[in-house]
């Protein structure tokens, strides 16, 4: 391990590396396991050279963003963590198109847009993650998900070779894409938008964070719905009809306010949260032989 810290530390600096870094305060589920390293990579120059290390070095890694969709073990990582968050976030405005950074949240990116009078995103400004995330999983919301903006994503792929990728090569699925399905890694991405008016934008995203609120346990950690949709059903109605409205396993619950939100209730353990999700995917297969499949990743 000593030999990639100090690789890690030639590339991003000693500041940027950290060891047996708590985890807890970059998922937003506040909870998890220690990282045995965490590096945060200051440019996309940095998080290629960052990764071909940890290659070059046989050194298990992963990459995260925000953590908004994320669950680190109670046991912790024994890898490199790599991210790619806020010092790569640069958002350039190149006529009707957004060019950003994968570290750039995808709020701030969606704000970007109303300000230049620019309309397609309002559906993306309360989601939670990054783009790098919300690219790989196709990250959507009422009624509108990434599929419909993204012209090209510039990705790393597993042979260490920067590509551009159109939308047809992404396939784009839900909540899923090629970018999970073969490992490729986000750098950036183009998003085309439309020509609209800043205040009637905002008013849009104004009336999708006041659903938001209404409707979601923002209050309380959690990862966002914690389920994928299971086809011809929703995942917080099948648990609410499974009788688990407010199900509590140590810290973690099930929101009383949106039976599709595991939330952090009271200084949950991942372990809590984890077996929280294994009861609700037992009960509602016992009721109602449907399969729920995490939306969350589990590390």
């Amino acid at each position: 391990m000593e030999n990639i810290i100090a690789r890690l530390s030639d590339i991003v600096g000693s500041d940027y590396v950290k060891v047996n870094e708590s985890m807890a305060g970059h998922c937003t589920f506040r909870c998890g396991g220690n990282a045995a390293v965490y590096v945060i990579p200051g440019s996309i120059d940095e998080v290629v050279e960052v990764v071909k290390a940890c290659r070059e070095e046989e050194q298990k890694f992963m990459i995260i963003g925000n953590g908004s969709n994320l669950l680190v073990r109670d046991e912790g990582y024994d890898g490199v963590i790599v991210e790619i968050g806020a010092r790569v976030s640069t958002i350039d405005i190149i006529g009707e198109d957004i060019v950003v950074d994968a570290g750039a949240k995808l709020s701030v990116t969606a704000t970007a847009a109303m300000e230049n009078d620019l309309a397609g995103m309002e559906f993306a400004h309360g989601i939670p993650g990054n783009v790098g995330g919300a690219v790989a999983m196709n990250a959507g919301a009422y009624g509108g998900e990434m599929a419909q903006i993204i012209k090209t994503v510039k990705v790393l792929d597993e042979n260490n070779e920067v590509k551009d990728l159109s939308l047809e090569e992404l396939d784009l699925g839900y909540r899923c894409s090629r970018i999970q399905k073969e490992n490729l890694i986000v750098l950036q991405a183009r998003l085309g938008l439309m020509l609209g008016s800043a205040g009637e934008i905002a008013m849009v995203m104004q009336m999708l964070m006041s659903k938001r609120k209404a409707k979601q346990p923002l209050e309380y950690p959690s990862a966002g719905s914690t389920f994928k949709r299971p086809e011809g059903h929703f995942a917080g109605k099948l648990i609410e009809d499974a009788g688990l409205r407010g199900y509590t396993v140590g810290g973690a619950q099930v929101s009383e306010k949106h039976c599709g939100f595991v939330i952090n209730y009271d200084n949950a353990t991942a372990t809590d949260i984890i077996q929280l999700m294994q009861d609700v995917k037992q009960k509602v297969k016992e009721q109602f032989d449907v399969e729920l499949e995490p939306e969350v990743k589990i590390i």
